[in-house]
């Protein structure tokens, strides 16, 4: 059964500084250079209407496996990551998010709106992962969507971060 959750994050940049850098090589590659593992930037396509469109690869190995993960898994995992960021209305950003994983049974999706807010912007994400193992499948999405719930307000940071410094 796939276990839900929700982040709703502020972040002193801006909705469209937030946009600008999402639709730069260099900010994916700087994210990118943050995770664990060989990360791969496969592919960044900004449309004529600035709709963003990501893919990325991050490889892991058994080491860099969370442990309960690694315990059922002792090969290599890939994670497919695809992010898709549409311009909805004034000021707005509609984000979807899907992971694929290689390897092992798992996948995640995300809906997520960038809003203005006080000083910056505000990301509201619902999320679902999914991990189809018997016996300790649910055990796993738990872990895996508290990682993800933890991990998104550290990437809001660092692109406030990386917007401070590149704007």
């Amino acid at each position: 059964m796939a276990r839900s959750f929700d982040v709703s994050v502020d972040s002193h940049a801006s909705v469209e500084q937030v946009h600008a850098a999402l639709g730069r090589e260099e900010y994916w590659l700087a994210r990118l250079a943050t995770l664990n593992g060989r990360s791969t930037l496969e592919s960044l396509v900004v449309d004529a209407d600035r709709t963003v469109r990501v893919a990325t690869t991050q490889d892991l190995g058994p080491d860099l496996l969370p442990a309960i993960v690694a315990k059922f898994y002792r090969r290599e995992i890939k994670i497919r990551h695809r992010e898709t960021w549409t311009p909805v209305s004034d000021n707005q950003l509609r984000g979807e998010i899907k992971v694929a994983v290689s390897g092992a049974p798992g996948s995640g999706s995300g809906d997520a709106l960038l809003v203005p807010s006080h000083g910056g912007s505000n990301m509201a994400l619902t999320g679902t992962v999914e991990f189809k193992v018997p016996l300790v499948g649910g055990t796993v999405e738990s872990f895996i969507a508290r990682e993800f719930a933890q991990g998104i307000p550290d990437i809001q940071a660092f692109t406030a971060t990386w917007v401070a410094e590149h704007a």
